[in-house]
């Protein structure tokens, strides 16, 4: 079965997602934005889900990590959680 590894910074609003992409775009260092703004418990690990299957993580966020491009943000995506930013760091 396939596995993944992500890590994502999750944040109330897509105006905050919008300007936290763009700030990854000018350089700015994914970890520390998770552990700024993250409401996640993944903050502290720098936004870091570490490995998991398809089907554990919701619907949206599945279709980002086992669909599209590999170390790309990619986002805002919206869950019931909020909005993500999310890089898959590796696919197997």
């Amino acid at each position: 079965m396939a596995t993944a590894c992500a890590r994502h910074i999750l944040v109330k609003s897509e105006k905050l997602a919008q300007e936290l992409k763009a700030k990854l775009a000018k350089g700015a260092d994914f970890a520390q934005l998770a552990k700024k703004h993250s409401s996640c418990s993944s903050a502290k690990r720098g936004g870091d889900l570490g490995e998991f299957k398809p089907g554990q993580m919701v619907k949206a966020f599945d279709n980002v990590v086992f669909k599209k491009a590999v170390l790309v943000v990619h986002g805002p995506i919206k869950t019931k959680f909020g909005y993500h930013l999310i890089e898959t760091i590796y696919r197997s």
